[in-house]
């Protein structure tokens, strides 16, 4: 059974060359493998997302149409550089609109991104990469998504170092094999959900 993923960039450059965008595609390339297929990777800061808490916040506003696609998906990869030792402003505005999800619940207490499964790609010169995935799992579990075994990948050069993620020469092996169990994992957990979501509660 094929499934889908939809990636967000939460890099802050809207154009040119991501290291994450290297990260999303070593995930992707392995959610491939298990036959989830990337329909998209949205660099959100090519978009007008507005701040806020709700699911449109009016006139302009992008977070809408990038909404829609991320709960056509059955798989989510979110991708953040780290900055400061925290994730990118961008990637706590889409935490921020999520957070509408918990106002749209159904009548079983569900909210949109239930039987959604989540991977995160972090990557950057710095120390942060434990805070970021537990900052980001924290809120992605508590808006409704499902995170499977070994959730993150991550990429940490040397602290205020010249290389970048999307420079190496190859992929080092650790993060390689991490990213081969997250896609497994993610993979094996949103096939389920498809099959039989969460009852939810009446």
């Amino acid at each position: 059974m094929a499934l889908s993923a939809i990636a967000l960039n939460c890099t802050l450059k809207p154009e040119g060359e991501s290291s994450t965008d290297r990260m999303i595609g070593l995930i992707a390339g392995e959610l491939a493998k298990h036959d989830v297929r990337l329909a998209e990777t949205i660099r959100v800061a090519r978009h007008d997302v507005k701040p806020g808490v709700t699911s449109d916040e009016g006139a302009g506003d992008a977070w809408p149409a990038i909404r829609a696609k991320i709960l056509a998906a059955d798989v989510l990869i979110l991708g953040t550089p780290v900055w400061l030792g925290q994730m990118s402003s961008i990637a706590k505005r889409v935490l921020e609109r999520m957070d509408a999800f918990l106002g749209e619940t159904d009548d079983q207490g569900r909210t949109p991104a239930y039987g959604k499964t989540v991977l995160v790609g972090i990557v950057g010169n710095e120390d942060g990469a434990h805070s970021i995935t537990a900052s980001l799992l924290q809120a992605l579990n508590d808006v409704g998504f499902s995170v499977p075994a070994a959730a993150a990948t991550y990429w940490v050069g040397e602290a205020m170092g010249k290389t970048d993620f999307k420079d190496l020469p190859q992929v080092p092996d650790k993060i390689a094999a991490t990213a081969r169990a997250a896609a497994s994992n993610a993979a094996h957990l949103a096939r389920l959900l498809r099959r039989e979501t969460y009852p939810g509660s009446s």
